[in-house]
């Protein structure tokens, strides 16, 4: 038996059984401008997680053996879609990210990246699926015994393989400290983070996280847009404001922007409801 248990949309829980959704909890957000504008969800209610939930199980066999791991981009300008522009031009050697089936794992190929991370919500924790660990190659899994998800380790990990130039997601600012003390005690070694999930997030910790990360996403969090704005930082996105807090972040963000032709002007841009 294999479980997958999700932070889904409007930061539901989800747990996902051998293929099957079997449990939902009650969102806490009702409003994504993001699910509304790609699959037409007005409101977030149980129903329709577990409805999107089992749309992406068929679709693209998220949490199956069936899953399709190459793909192209999905939104213009998330972290998984920068990540896999920053790969394809060279600009990062690797991205250490999380899937399911395979959990922390460390990827070179842009396809991958796009495709294992461009369409899932954040997993709290997964199984290990045998086919997508071959399909990704098992000496790029943290661990495929357990399927765990540790991207402190996976930075580790990715280190030892001799990468210099690593990107990788996080979603606490606990982690993106500690991915900053490492990169200190590794010469020539740079570490490139991107916090994402950060909904429901204090306002110590979103303070935290511009101190550590070079790339914080807004998601619907009411304090990591508080104190992105009261930075002088570059900002992106109207709906789900993206921030290039260091020199590299705005680069990263730039390069993205470019690759996609420029963002289009939002005056009246919908944002996620309730902010928390």
């Amino acid at each position: 038996m294999d479980e997958h248990v999700i932070e889904a949309l409007g930061k539901a829980r989800v747990v996902v059984r051998d293929g099957k959704v079997v449990e939902v909890g009650e969102p806490k957000i009702n409003y994504c401008p993001l699910f509304d504008k790609y699959r037409g969800i007005k409101e977030i209610t149980p129903e329709a997680v577990k409805e999107n939930i089992e749309f992406r199980i068929k679709d693209f066999g998220m949490c199956t053996s069936e899953r399709k791991l190459r793909m192209k981009d999905f939104l213009s300008f998330g972290v998984s879609e920068t990540l896999g522009t920053l790969l394809d031009k060279g600009i990062i050697d690797c991205a250490v990210i999380v899937s399911e089936g395979c959990g922390t794992t460390v990827v070179e190929d842009p396809e991958f990246v796009q495709g294992m991370a461009g369409r899932i919500s954040a997993f709290l924790s997964t199984s290990p699926i045998e086919k997508i660990i071959v399909k990704v190659g098992p000496e790029n899994v943290l661990n495929p015994e357990t399927a765990e998800i540790n991207q402190i380790k996976g930075v580790l990990k990715a280190v030892e393989m001799g990468h210099k130039k690593i990107a990788v997601s996080v979603i606490s600012a606990e982690d993106a400290k500690t991915l900053r003390e490492i990169e200190k005690e590794h010469e020539g070694v740079n570490i490139y983070i991107f916090a994402a999930h950060v909904t429901e997030m204090s306002k110590e910790e979103a303070e935290e996280l511009f101190d550590y990360a070079d790339v914080v996403t807004g998601c619907a969090s009411k304090y990591i847009r508080e104190v992105g704005e009261g930075r002088e930082i570059f900002t992106a996105g109207a709906s789900i404001p993206i921030y290039g807090v260091t020199e590299a972040g705005e680069k990263f963000l730039k390069i993205r922007i470019e690759k996609i032709g420029g963002l289009k002007d939002k005056p009246d841009a919908k944002i996620p409801d309730p902010l928390i």
